[in-house]
């Protein structure tokens, strides 16, 4: 079977560029599928932060998408135009070079071109994002007209992509609920291979937080709940991982708040090891199609504290059994949760024995082959 997965570009670090990769390599070396990534924007000089099998081709189209931004509008436009054609040329040339019998596009990058492609192959689009945040972008200001013309582009993209890809594929069963339209859906949560080689006994007096320092992982209302919890527990400490626009904007609120004991850590290549030593995790997104920081901390044993936002944390976390699930925007409310875990080293212990075992619904293998069921049905 040759599967090919379209995407931006694997050169960044984030959750859905590591699931693509791990997905990928899983396919060829334990299904012996002929699997094909094809990155659009991807330079030379830029290489893959995750390793990527060799039984696995890689094709980078190389289109230097983001050089459309050293112009001024109306140029602009233009120059965005004979990108996107080019993108779309090499796209379909490449693809049917290939002659794929799966062509699956992930997330929003793309989905309305690979679902329209013209190609024998069955057209699978992954959503790893809410569905509703695809297009519009939560907490920035717009004027009317803006957001009537997002929500009109909007209903047509969706309305396009229902309407001509084989089957759409989310990550819970909320958001799937909202690709209804669709010729079909189906639900097959994210994994992680991520090796253990240490838990957590819960002991240590450490709060983790991990992912892109940006807007939406909301790690500026962690500092607001932390400024509450380090004043009645200044022996613990807050370390938070990750690299983004909002560093210099994350140190100012931990002086505005004064938060005491809050580190920034940039990425790191042991972040298991920090997961291991550390006590609870701590999830505060505005939004996630699946969060695979919670995934690895409850593999770690770690009790976890998320916002109960749309979707991920709440199909993950088993409330009040191997965490909290705090009901959206609560602040106060989610430093008590943190501070009720940080007062009780029975209850941690035991949300992290529960943990263990609800990590073991995410396993490798019984994600994979439900792939593997997918993909030999659409096809048979």
């Amino acid at each position: 079977m040759k599967i090919v997965y379209i995407y931006s570009t694997l050169a960044a670090t984030g959750g859905t560029e590591r699931m693509i990769v791990e997905k990928a390599n899983y396919l060829a070396e334990h299904f012996g599928y002929d699997v094909t990534i094809i990155t659009c924007f991807q330079l030379p000089n830029e290489d893959n932060f995750f390793a990527v099998s060799q039984k696995v081709k890689q094709i980078n189209l190389e289109i230097p998408y983001f050089s459309q931004y050293k112009y001024k509008y109306p140029k602009r436009l233009w120059i965005k135009w004979q990108l996107n054609k080019q993108l779309k040329d090499c796209m379909k040339k490449t693809v049917e070079q290939i002659d794929p019998d799966i062509l699956i596009g992930v997330s929003r990058f793309n989905a309305i071109y690979i679902s329209t492609l013209k190609c024998r192959a069955k057209k699978v689009i992954e959503c790893h994002e809410v569905r509703y945040n695809t297009l519009n972008e939560t907490g920035v200001t717009r004027s009317f007209l803006t957001r009537l013309f997002i929500n009109i582009y909007g209903y047509l993209y969706f309305r396009t992509i229902e309407r001509n890809a084989d089957i759409v594929v989310t990550l819970t069963e909320k958001d799937r609920y909202l690709w209804r339209r669709a010729k079909r859906t189906e639900v097959i949560p994210n994994f992680s291979v991520m090796t253990i080689s240490q838990q957590s006994d819960c002991t240590q007096k450490r709060v983790i937080a991990v992912g892109r320092l940006e807007w939406e992982k909301g790690f500026g209302r962690l500092v607001q709940a932390w400024s509450i919890v380090s004043t009645k527990h200044p022996d613990w400490h807050l370390d938070i991982f990750g690299k983004g626009v909002m560093y210099d904007t994350l140190q100012s609120l931990i002086k505005l708040y004064k938060a005491s004991n809050v580190s920034l850590h940039s990425v790191t290549p042991n972040i298991s090891q920090e997961y291991a030593n550390s006590s609870i995790c701590a999830v505060t997104s505005y939004f996630e199609g699946f969060s695979l920081v919670l995934l690895e901390a409850i593999k770690h044993g770690l009790p976890c504290v998320a916002f109960d936002c749309p979707f991920g944390p709440g199909s993950i976390i088993d409330d009040a059994r191997c965490g909290f699930l705090v009901v959206e925007g609560d602040v106060r409310l989610f430093a008590e949760r943190l501070c009720r875990l940080i007062e009780d080293e029975v209850l941690r212990k035991l949300f992290s024995k529960n943990a263990v075992e609800r990590a073991k619904h995410f396993d490798t293998d019984i994600i994979m082959n439900q792939w593997k069921d997918l993909f030999e049905g659409l096809i048979s």
